[in-house]
């Protein structure tokens, strides 16, 4: 379980979070919607470590992790996968996969990144830097699957994929949690991203607007929490495209 307590953050003069409480159930998916700049980011940097909160607390377990390197905190199971691609792309695909393995376990990672990413499994000897866009998003999200963390932070892991390589980013996040794993998920595409969660949280201007089940939100809730616009009688309310 991750807990984020009175969560005050920042970059230099300019305060994001504004005292945010967020609960991570052991096994659960909560999924972390709000518009551009409401601080999803940055709330995601600080629960790995990345960015080091100026008041406030962090738990896991119980255990107050506030303050703690990124090292560490992935030690204790705390895997962060941000936006981007997060490969070596001047190594080869078994290469980054052995680097992300536990030690002694280096072939049983190779093996649980081909069964739940096949295409991996056939480009083990190809430059990761090569791959498709997709293929390479893949490939930085089986360090959340060969790791076995307990928390894994997703941010925005869809952006700028195909259709098809969605679908498998989201069969893959759902293995991921029915093996036990728990996610805190920004994602862009919000109906989907509400399709797998328990919780949602809705953060605007720094401060969470809303805590409650996928079910307690509406289609005009889901829009105006995702794009910050009040008056939805003349928006496009197709978020998935």
């Amino acid at each position: 379980m991750l807990e984020l307590r009175q969560v005050v953050a920042g970059y230099g003069d300019t305060t994001v979070l504004r005292g945010v409480d967020l609960l991570v159930p052991q096994g659960s998916v909560v999924a972390l919607l709000g518009p551009n700049g409401a601080g999803k980011t940055t709330l995601l940097r600080v629960a790995s470590g990345l960015l080091p909160q100026r008041s406030g607390a962090l738990l896991l377990d119980g255990e107050d992790i506030t303050g703690l390197p990124p090292h560490k905190l992935a030690e204790r199971g705390i895997c962060h996968v941000p936006e981007g691609r997060g490969v070596f792309g001047s190594l080869t695909v078994r290469d980054n996969l052995l680097l992300q393995a536990p030690p002694g376990k280096e072939d049983e990672s190779l093996e649980r990144a081909a069964a739940v990413f096949p295409k991996l499994g056939e480009r083990l000897d190809q430059l990761a830097g090569t791959m498709s866009g997709g293929e390479q998003q893949m490939l930085a999200l089986t360090r959340s699957y060969v790791q076995s963390p307990k928390v894994v932070l997703l941010d925005e892991v869809s952006m700028g994929l195909a259709p098809k390589i969605v679908d498998e980013i989201f069969d893959f996040l759902a293995t991921l949690a029915a093996e036990g794993a728990s996610l805190l998920l920004v994602e862009q595409y919000v109906t989907r991203a509400l399709a797998v969660a328990d919780y949602v949280y809705v953060l605007g201007k720094g401060e969470v607007s809303f805590v409650g089940e996928p079910s307690e939100l509406d289609g005009d809730d889901v829009f105006r929490a995702y794009t910050g616009i009040s008056d939805d009688t003349s928006q496009d309310k197709e978020l998935t495209s």
